[in-house]
């Protein structure tokens, strides 16, 4: 009931509560998007149906996480069930091309901020980015596939 009630008060704390640290951190920043693109042009109404359905979302997920800690704790779940200890690790520590894009990505938007660069034409390379991760991602399956063998 706790991990709710933080939920209502304010979304993300709720699974702070349940140790999500990461979960808790990404839906206050959610929130906090979704806030801020309220007062944005149009598509109204399907920014504020986003909103609410996200406000929702995040105190029942809260709650269902909070019943399975305490039926694992209590044991009445099998250890293997889900175990709500947060997000999967999306990033993985220590990765060179995830650390190599954030720097690129902080640089681009920094000389964008000081007008260096315009933000338009950082937009118009957007599919860049999906280049390049898809070019990881066939590099790492094909370094996976010379192992195997």
């Amino acid at each position: 009931a706790a991990a709710g009630i933080l939920s209502i008060i304010f979304p993300g704390t709720g699974a702070l509560y349940n140790g999500q640290i990461a979960k808790g951190i990404f839906y206050m920043i959610l929130f906090a998007g979704l806030i801020t693109i309220q007062g944005g042009g149009g598509g109204q109404p399907f920014k504020a149906l986003l909103l609410a359905g996200f406000y929702f979302f995040q105190i029942i997920d809260s709650i269902q996480v909070a019943k399975t800690i305490n039926l694992n704790a209590a044991g009445l779940k099998p250890a293997d069930g889900p175990t709500g200890q947060g997000l999967p690790e999306l990033v993985p520590s220590g990765s060179i091309f995830w650390g190599l894009f954030l720097i690129v990505l902080g640089v681009l938007l920094i000389l964008a901020n000081f007008e260096i660069i315009l933000y338009e034409d950082l937009f118009r390379f957007w599919p860049a980015v999906v280049i390049a991760i898809g070019l990881k991602l066939v590099a790492e399956s094909v370094a996976k596939s010379k192992k195997g063998n």
